[in-house]
């Protein structure tokens, strides 16, 4: 679901009592963890952690009126979803999470494309997403879309 919130803070603000902690968490295990470099900021009605123009000043090639986004989370109506660019991106990034995951959870996988949903807030985990945020570089997923951007 898009918000119309203008910051993060206001998006998380008006979420629902059943997901507001979960989704918080999630905020705050992200924020410990991603590398330096990635701001977070409102993007596409989600909060969303992107390399701002001042690191990559190209922007998101179809408009580069904004920054290269690389994760975004979501309240949505069934789920909480994670959308982690470097999964969609990464073989290697990915092969580890699918591997990892059944270490830290007994829920059953979700995943789209870069979506990985959560029908219950209490079955994501935590330190699992805090090790994935841990896993690519701002350089590295710039050069990774620098890259696949190349081969069009």
């Amino acid at each position: 679901m898009k918000s119309i919130a203008a910051t993060p803070d206001n998006y998380y603000d008006g979420l629902p009592e059943g997901r507001k902690a979960a989704m918080k968490e999630l905020r705050r295990v992200i924020n410990k963890n991603i590398p330096k470099g990635f701001h977070e900021q409102m993007i596409y009605g989600m909060p969303g952690w992107v390399v701002p123009h001042s690191i990559f000043p190209a922007g998101y090639h179809c408009d580069p009126k904004l920054p290269l986004a690389f994760l975004n989370i979501s309240s949505q109506k069934n789920f909480i979803a994670i959308y982690h660019m470097g999964i969609y991106s990464s073989t290697e990034l990915l092969t580890w999470f699918v591997t990892e995951f059944p270490n830290y959870s007994t829920a059953k996988l979700d995943m789209g494309k870069s979506c990985i949903r959560f029908k219950k807030p209490e079955e994501i985990p935590f330190k699992l997403i805090g090790e994935l945020m841990k896993k690519m570089t701002v350089k590295e997923w710039v050069d990774i879309y620098e890259t696949v951007l190349n081969r069009r």
